[in-house]
């Protein structure tokens, strides 16, 4: 099946029904359902990494959202597709799955898991937008342990259907702490029922990334390991058919290196190491795959893989046309594409349920907090030390050095940041909440490690791996020189949020980054206080849960002592802050402490 169009060149937004399918790209499978007694389709539906996106709406630019492809974004969308879909399927089998990462992402899911939290009383927006629609099982996703287990299970009890996650399990007994899979059986007019078993997999790294919320707690054993006894169980039990919700990419690799055992994207290795595996439902990875097939290595049979974007983006539609021999089925062809919710007008029950909740955070997130000097901007962040990052240093490195005690009151601090969001900025004037959280997308909290200058400088070196190796002072495009990509182990393109500055609170910290150099030779006139650093010296370095806990495999901050840690929420932090100084002066926090150089000539950057 050809790939479904990325986005249409105008947004229309408005069709229902078969109209909306035929839109969004739906191409029928070539096995058409057929009156066969012996044939029949299964068809499974699927959504990911939703991040709690309900509505085509962005709430850090305040307006619809959109982008360079014109995608449209949110599950009200998504859900006038499934609609159709269902329609289509009539009384044939029909699957409705996510792949997880579900309660994270949006103001929205904040304000609910922060602001006025569901542990509280209340329901989830995503709850009950996802109930509304009427979903079989969901994975869990790493990001669904951003807020503690108690949430979460306050979530997991609003929803109509199970959250899986067999590879999510208790330390002393191994066992899972979700349910690991579910079976659902489809009656058949003639002869025998189809009996689908589905099981739900999670990322090994939320052992690293959620560290505090899960050490102890929880363990996660690796895909394939778990997949190899599962599997076998779901066909122990009858299952004609195995499906897999996995929230872990298609393509082979770890962002946290070798950090832990078990590859952190390992769709794929499911489908050619464990036999009897029909269909993967792919997340994660934040890509659309219309449709893959992966051969599994013993049987030789083909698993068919799909992923459908993010944020409600996409609807995977996967058709697998089933024959049956005796008293079982089994996949006889099977094939798979991903529908735009462009071209979909939103569903209004599922907006109706959830449009309250969304007006109250939209009101939340423009309540001005405060003003700005002057207009500053996250766009350049990548290649250039910009005032809205040396913001977040400056008031990250001042909370953990006001919370340093004994001994370690009189550590210099140092702070570490990231350019999560290129879009981020902030107007001359007049600021609001949805100003800052833009600027700081992520649920991380703060703390405070020890460090050394050889910890810095072996911090910095690794950071800088972010940049394309290339010589000459240019101009280069900001796509020529960042985001770049490693072949052992092989890596993804380096995201923006693993390249990390360093900047000092008590003293400027200085450096060039040269990029003609190969990597972990980069960092040269390494300074401190105008001198070069003491690698010696000792340091207190603010950085966040995801770095402490070994999120993008930096050195030394993982096993470094912790000196400061309140749990402060960054994000809240970097609000509170306006909220209480009220003006934000760059001439307070700002400086020009590093350059991105070629064999140290400046380099232009276009």
């Amino acid at each position: 099946m050809p790939p479904s169009t990325p986005g249409t060149p105008t947004r229309r937004g408005v069709l229902t029904g078969a109209a909306a399918l035929t839109a969004a790209g739906y191409a029928a499978p070539a096995a058409a359902q057929s009156r066969d007694p012996r044939r029949t389709t299964l068809t499974i539906l699927g959504t990911t990494d939703l991040h709690g996106n309900v509505f085509n709406w962005d709430y850090y630019k305040n307006t619809e959202y959109d982008d360079a492809a014109h995608n449209d974004i949110g599950i009200a969308k998504v859900q006038t597709l499934i609609k159709a879909q269902r329609a289509r399927v009539g009384s044939s089998p029909l699957l409705v799955l996510d792949a997880g990462d579900t309660i994270q992402g949006t103001p929205l899911a904040y304000y609910y898991a922060k602001i006025e939290p569901i542990t509280a009383g209340g329901m989830h927006p995503m709850a009950n937008a996802m109930n509304l629609i009427g979903y079989d099982a969901a994975a869990l996703g790493n990001h669904e342990f951003n807020y503690g287990i108690p949430l979460l299970r306050t979530f997991e009890q609003q929803l109509n259907f199970p959250l899986l996650g067999a590879n999510a399990v208790d330390p002393s007994s191994g066992l899972p702490v979700f349910r690991p899979y579910i079976t659902k059986t489809f009656r058949m007019p003639q002869g025998p029922d189809v009996k689908v078993g589905i099981l739900g997999l999670t990322n090994p790294g939320i052992a690293i990334w959620d560290h505090a919320n899960v050490s102890g707690r929880i363990d996660f054993p690796g895909l394939v390991e778990q997949a190899t006894i599962y599997v076998p169980e779901l066909k122990r039990l009858g299952c004609d058919i195995v499906v897999i919700a996995a929230h872990s990419g298609a393509d082979t690799s770890s962002s946290y290196g070798d950090a832990l055992p078990y590859p952190e994207n390992a769709s794929s290795l499911v489908a050619q190491q464990v036999p009897d595996v029909d269909a993967i439902l792919v997340g994660h990875a934040h890509v659309d795959i219309p449709q893959r097939l992966v051969a599994n290595e013993q049987t030789g049979r083909d698993v068919l893989l799909c992923e459908p974007d993010y944020w409600g983006m996409r609807l995977a539609v996967m058709e697998l046309d089933l024959v049956r021999h005796g008293n079982r089925w089994r996949v006889a062809t099977a094939t798979s594409q991903t529908l735009n919710s462009n071209v979909a007008a939103e569903d209004p029950q599922v907006a109706a349920a959830v449009r309250g909740q969304h007006q109250k955070v939209v009101t939340y997130v423009n309540s001005p907090i405060g003003t700005s000097v002057a207009a500053m901007s996250a766009a350049r962040a990548p290649v250039e030390d910009v005032p809205i990052i040396d913001f977040v240093n400056y008031v990250q490195a001042d909370a953990v050095k006001q919370g340093l005690t004994g001994g370690d009151a009189a550590l210099p601090v140092l702070s570490i940041a990231a350019p999560f969001n290129r879009q981020a900025s902030f107007p001359s004037g007049q600021v609001s909440i949805r100003d800052v959280a833009g600027l700081y997308i992520y649920d991380n909290t703060l703390l405070g490690v020890k460090v050394t200058g050889q910890d810095v400088k072996d911090y910095l070196e690794y950071s800088v791996r972010y940049f394309q190796q290339v010589s000459g002072p240019g101009p280069f495009t900001m796509d020529q020189v960042t985001n770049a990509t490693y072949t052992n182990p092989p890596t993804p393109p380096i995201p923006d949020y693993n390249f990390d500055t360093v900047a000092g609170l008590d003293a400027p910290l200085s450096y060039d980054i040269d990029i003609a150099q190969p990597v972990g030779s980069r960092i040269a006139n390494l300074q401190y206080a105008g001198t070069p650093i003491d690698l010696a010296q000792g340091f207190a370095m603010a950085v966040n849960n995801y770095r402490q806990g070994g999120g993008g495999g930096f050195p030394a901050v993982k096993t470094a002592p912790v000196v400061y840690n309140r749990q402060i929420d960054i994000r809240q932090l970097l609000i509170d802050w306006v909220t209480a100084h009220q003006t934000i002066d760059p001439a307070q926090f700002a400086s020009v402490d590093w350059r991105l150089v070629s064999n140290g000539t400046p380099i232009t950057v276009s």
